[in-house]
């Protein structure tokens, strides 16, 4: 798994309570890595946030890291 993918592993396990349903999808392109994050459906609401602001932050940093990789990161959020 790449950097991003270890982050968002990271971030999305430290949110939930059920971090062992916690799945990270890696599809990765020439330069750009498309993340898919899949969460219990009980845990949906605390990945996403109020108005999807804890999703807008948790993209922020994995695109963070990701560019400190030399990527461009795609973060989505899949029941």
């Amino acid at each position: 798994m790449s950097i991003p993918g270890e982050v968002l592993e990271y971030i999305a396990r430290n949110l939930v309570d059920d971090p062992e349903s916690v799945r990270v999808e890696e599809e990765a392109s020439e330069g750009s890595v498309t993340l898919r994050l899949s969460v219990a459906p009980e845990d949906m609401g605390k990945v996403i946030g109020r108005g999807g602001r804890t999703a807008r932050a948790i993209r922020a940093v994995v695109r963070a890291a990701a560019t400190k990789a030399g990527l461009h990161s795609f973060v989505e959020i899949v029941e």
